[in-house]
């Protein structure tokens, strides 16, 4: 008898996350990666803490989107190892379940990798969170979510491909302007403060295209393994 559709992707969840858990060398390099990237925006602005605070949202997204390359990329290479791909379509799973899998596993790993960022930006960028950290989180989560599902599937796409480290950020990074638009907004006002009520609008904006995002992925995925 075959799982449900949200079984099989708790199990494809634990799977990645065990798996991202066991390799924690490329954790550590997609870490170090990203913190390089936020002391590299640091030094090329200089010692303006105006500047370096305005723009903190802005930069501590950039560094996510650059660093979720690292592991996006490797979404698919364990699969595609000794033909394990193609094992996992000949059992009864439905491509739904390893698209919300994989796609949950890639955004919790950039939420976490979030979340470990954002005190090192706080001191970086002399800034604080004059509005809410609530708001903070949430714009943290839902961008997370928003890079993770099309980039999903763009890594499933370009998996086995030449110049594969190439094609995945020349094919993500025009889909997901709007989810990063609306999360620097979002991340901004939560770190500056909103005295114009504004929060709620980007919120919506993003919850929007990763509802979008979410279900026209989950939609493909299916039609790209087989390709």
């Amino acid at each position: 008898m075959s799982l449900s559709v949200t079984r099989q992707t708790s199990l494809v969840l634990r799977k990645d996350l065990l798996l991202s858990w066991r390799g924690r060398a490329r954790v550590v390099a997609q870490l170090s990666f990203a913190l390089v990237t936020l002391m590299m925006f640091s030094f090329a602005v200089g010692p303006n803490s105006d500047v370096l605070s305005r723009h903190a949202g802005g930069y501590l997204w950039l560094a996510l989107l650059l660093a979720s390359i690292l592991s996006l990329g490797e979404s698919f290479r364990l699969e595609l190892e000794d033909a394990a791909l193609e094992g996992l379509q000949l059992l009864p799973v439905d491509p739904r379940a390893l698209f919300f899998g994989k796609a949950l596993a890639n955004g919790i790993q950039l939420f976490v990798l979030g979340v470990i960022l954002l005190p090192l930006s706080l001191v970086l960028f002399s800034t604080t969170v004059q509005f809410s950290w609530a708001w903070l989180l949430g714009f943290l989560a839902l961008g997370s979510a928003g890079l993770a599902a099309p980039g999903t599937l763009y890594s499933a796409m370009t998996s086995r491909a030449r110049g594969k480290d190439v094609m995945l950020p020349l094919l993500l990074f025009p889909l997901v302007v709007p989810v990063l638009l609306a999360a620097v907004k979002g991340t901004s006002l939560a770190l500056l403060g909103d005295p114009m009520k504004q929060s709620q609008s980007w919120m919506t904006i993003l919850v929007c295209f990763d509802l979008i995002y979410w279900s026209l992925c989950a939609i493909l995925f299916g039609r790209v393994i087989d390709e």
